[in-house]
């Protein structure tokens, strides 16, 4: 991805911003005249108000850009304009690295049933050198292409910079965006906002980005803050699409009360004109160095990508401004956004933080908590995880274990924060005696991984919020996108079914990994063998993946059975996954609000929010197919958010939306039956013993101490325990609607001839019961040979009979 370019626009002057990730440091560079100065915030409203809203701004590299400028004049229309729908999006910035800590404890390994993944040698470099490399490349081809006359930046003013107004986030409604024209539906004012993406085809009704109707500098894209605002910025993007190609190259911003009369943003005394998109994907941050206090704000593009004279006016565009309290609104309260009020750490945590907020919640609930670590990222970052149990560090007999993943994708980031706040909020209840978090502590063992990719989120993180674009930190250090990096069961699975006439002789669970999977050759992330080995030591039982970039959960299988690009592709536990995957839909407040607007080019709430993955897109070797197939655990997939790495202001806000449907989702893997397997004679557990339920193509098996978990949907079932050397039990089971699991025991005996085995290899003596079983059996057999020994002397004599 290309690297981001930031301008730091002034409405007096404006300085031309790269984000450098080269030594994970920014190196500021900036010549500034020590003799004069910038003027005072502009505002078309009376001044002398403060905003509490302001946040700190990310550090980048800083150079005098050039800048374009005409007379600057005062615009008056009466132009009608059609309004359209819009995305909002909140975005986060860069904290403070922190001290390095003490690593925690390391996963202690537990099952038998481990199958090594074999580890690819690497080198492991402190700095990722190829990286910067093709970052370097990317930001030299990122040059304008416009002329443009210099002017030296005097002294600036210090601007905070403020949050997105929520154009990407959906936050910023559709109504609240207009333009001068549009070409089409698709293309309307409503599709210009920041990442948003389009769909396969051109000339559906989701494209990416607004398009103007005429090709003149008489175009603009508006937006309605709907109350008076401190406006410090304005981030570009040009037009996502498969198949074509448009960027704005330079644009003058102005300012309105009433739409009425604009107001240019000024370069000193001449109109300014800011550096926009070299590239459609690279966003391009803009700050003024003297903000303005309006209520409108209107990109204006200037030149664009002509493409001869095809080319049009195309762009994405995020607005940083400060709301500020209105005077004139007496029913404010009405409308202000619904606070967490948790007392948690709401911003974003870099790999050092985190790693400190995982030490302070363990510090404060030691009894119920406990970190370890899975293994180690390619750059050799630790991949923590918080256990919360009444008995940390130790797997309890009918306890089940349960799992939460986020950070697949480093730039996706909702995920991490979220797990990171729900440790927070579970040890602050616990302590509060909150029952519904006891319960879950005392009858649950939770383990949550808040960052699978720590690689990739470290990147995205430095570019910041906004500026991290759609993909940057996206994949492994690597290159590798995890969510297609295991092993695909899938396609064994179904050639098996295909080519087996005999079905008894199929397998339909604890699929083996592929041999070229396992070698050291194979071209799997660290992270991922790191997360396949954890799900072989602990028997989880369910799993959610949090994601960010949409606003759905979805449910196996994710890959279809002929290659298709898409189709519903069920697995035998399709009613039970609908139920879970409900649950979170349902009870999450952005998802379950039913005029709420599709993030980008599916509406997922004609499907109550609920999706099959496969009948979304195909997705070869996900962890969500590789878990049901490769283990007993039923997991999920997790969309968050429309805007995948939200804002730091957004970050309560988005608590509010998840927490109800974080703890509910966990509470459901009581749901079902459990029980323990036990010898008859001996009474001890049976590990790998089989439950099969009967009319469900999918068995699972009971663990180490012989206890296992089912999960399944109210009603009756017919179960039956198996294992080798035993004869099979069956009995039947009733599922309630409770919170709770029936309990479903099996005691299994062993067939004769391995009771027998066992008992002589102690030296013991048989049983009574056993010693009549076996005379029992000789004498069947005696007679059996008796008889066929019988019935070969007589036709023996027969035979010799007619010979006479």
């Amino acid at each position: 991805m290309a690297g981001v370019l930031l301008l730091v626009l002034h409405c007096g002057s404006f300085i031309l911003i790269s984000a450098i990730t080269t030594d994970q440091t920014t190196t500021v560079r900036s010549t500034l005249d020590s003799d004069a100065a910038f003027p005072t915030t502009e505002s078309l409203l009376p001044a002398g108000q403060t905003n509490a809203t302001e946040v700190p701004t990310t550090g980048f590299t800083t150079r005098y850009s050039k800048s374009t400028t005409k007379p600057p004049q005062t615009t008056t229309t009466t132009q009608h304009v059609t309004e359209h729908a819009a995305k909002p999006t909140e975005k986060v910035v860069s904290k403070k690295d922190t001290e390095e800590e003490e690593g925690p404890l390391e996963l202690e390994r537990r099952s038998t049933r481990s199958i090594k993944v074999a580890k690819k040698p690497k080198t492991i470099l402190n700095k990722p050198k190829l990286i910067t490399k093709k970052l370097k490349k990317v930001v030299k081809k990122v040059k304008p292409q416009v002329k443009q006359s210099v002017r030296q930046s005097v002294a600036t003013e210090t601007v905070p910079q403020c949050p997105p107004l929520g154009l990407e986030s959906l936050k910023v409604k559709d109504n609240q965006l207009r333009a001068s024209s549009f070409q089409r539906r698709g293309l309307g004012p409503h599709r210009g906002r920041l990442n948003i993406q389009s769909g396969v085809e051109d000339g559906d009704i989701y494209d990416g980005g607004w398009c103007a109707q005429y090709k003149d500098k008489q175009q603009w894209l508006e937006v309605d803050a709907r109350q008076p605002t401190r406006f410090t910025g304005v981030i570009l993007q040009g037009r996502s699409s498969i198949w074509s190609w448009n960027v704005v190259y330079t644009y003058k911003v102005q300012f309105s009360n009433d739409t009425l009369v604009w107001k240019p943003c000024m370069n000193g005394t001449e109109e300014a004109v800011f550096e926009g998109n070299q590239d459609t994907e690279t966003p391009v941050l803009a700050l003024f160095n003297t903000s303005t206090v309006a209520r409108y704000i209107r990109i204006n593009p200037q030149t664009w990508y002509q493409n001869g004279t095809q080319g049009d006016i195309c762009l994405r565009a995020e607005v940083l401004g400060c709301t500020l309290p209105d005077p004139n609104n007496i029913y404010a309260w009405q409308t202000e956004p619904i606070e967490s009020r948790d007392k948690l750490d709401f911003r974003h945590h870099n790999y050092k933080e985190m790693r400190k907020l995982m030490k302070s919640v363990n510090e404060a609930c030691p009894d119920i908590t406990r970190i370890y670590s899975i293994g180690k990222s390619y750059t050799g970052l630790k991949l923590y995880v918080m256990e919360i149990s009444d008995n940390p560090g130790k797997h309890e007999l009918g306890e089940p274990e349960f799992r939460y993943v986020a950070g697949m994708h480093g730039n996706e980031v909702l995920g991490r924060e979220l797990l990171l706040n729900l440790m927070q909020y579970m040890c602050q209840e616990y302590k509060r005696g909150d029952q519904r978090i006891v319960r879950l502590v005392k009858e649950t063992r939770i383990h949550l991984l808040p960052s699978m990719n720590p690689d990739g989120y470290e990147l995205a993180f430095k570019k910041g919020s906004e500026l991290a674009g759609w993909a940057w930190g996206r994949y492994s250090y690597e290159g590798i996108d995890m969510n297609h990096n295991f092993a695909d069961l899938n396609s064994g699975m179904w050639t098996a079914i295909e080519l087996e006439t005999d079905r008894s002789k199929l397998i339909n669970h604890y699929f083996p990994i592929p041999e070229q999977y396992t070698s050291e050759e194979a071209f799997v992330a660290s992270e991922t063998r790191a997360v396949i080995n954890w799900m072989q030591n602990i028997p989880f039982v369910l799993s959610a993946n949090l994601h960010g970039g949409e606003l759905v959960v979805t449910y196996p299988y994710d890959m279809t059975k002929d290659w298709a690009p898409r189709e519903h592709t069920p697995t035998a536990d399709e009613s039970f996954f609908r139920w879970l995957a409900t649950v979170y839909a349902s009870t999450n407040q952005v998802m379950s609000n039913p005029d709420r607007r599709p993030c980008h080019n599916k509406d997922f709430r004609r499907f109550n929010n609920i999706i099959n993955g496969a009948d979304w897109h195909n997705v070869p070797g996900s962890m969500n197919d590789f878990s049901y197939l490769h283990t007993n655990c039923f997991e999920v997939t997790v969309e968050l958010s429309c805007d995948k790495f939200p804002h730091a202001s957004e970050l309560p806000i988005e608590w509010v939306n998840n927490r109800e449907s974080l703890l509910v989702y966990m509470e459901q893997v009581h749901r079902g039956i459990k029980g323990v397997v036990r010898d008859k004679d001996t009474e001890t557990g049976i590990a790998d013993a089989i439950i099969k339920v009967d009319d469900i193509d999918h068995h699972i098996r009971s663990v180490t101490d012989g206890d296992y978990w089912r999960l399944l949907n109210p009603g009756e079932y017919r179960v039956t325990a198996s294992a080798e050397g035993y004869l099979p039990s069956s009995r039947t089971c009733q599922v309630m609607y409770d919170h709770y699991p029936t309990i479903c025991d099996f005691r299994l005996t062993k067939v004769p001839k391995q009771r027998l085995k066992d008992l002589l290899a102690k030296g013991g003596k048989l049983p009574k019961d056993l010693q009549l079983r076996l005379r029992q059996l000789r004498l069947r057999k005696l007679r059996v040979t008796t008889k066929a020994l019988n019935q070969r002397r007589t036709a023996a004599a027969k035979r010799a009979k007619r010979t006479r």
